[in-house]
Parts: structure tokens; C-alpha cells; sequence
């Protein structure tokens, strides 16, 4: 019953994974690759959580 409240980790990545992906898609429009570069580091992290949360769900 009080698992019906949690928030699920994964979906906040997931959102956060876009976020910063749509942010880098900017950045990279603006002629800043280094910028681009730290941004898709951090969005490749980010992945690297989901996908360890999915394996251990399962």
C-alpha cells in the first residue's frame, strides 16, 4: 500500500538523462564542444545508473 507513493529512481534519471542531452544538443549548436563534451560525460554517468538500477530490479 505505502509503495504506491515512492517515486520511481529510474523515471527521475531518465528525466534528468533527457534533460541534459536536449542542454548538450544547445551547447553543441553554439559551437562549444567543450561544453558538449562535459555535458554528454555527465548524461553517460547518468546512464550508466539506469541501467545498473534496471539489473538489480530484475
Amino acid at each position: 500500500m505505502f509503495g504506491l507513493f515512492k517515486k520511481d529512481p529510474v523515471a527521475q534519471l531518465e528525466k534528468e538523462y533527457q534533460k541534459i542531452m536536449e542542454e548538450a544538443m544547445h551547447v553543441q549548436r553554439s559551437g562549444d564542444l567543450k561544453a558538449y563534451a562535459k555535458k554528454i560525460e555527465a548524461s553517460e554517468k547518468i546512464l550508466e545508473q539506469i541501467q545498473a538500477l534496471r539489473n538489480t530490479s530484475k
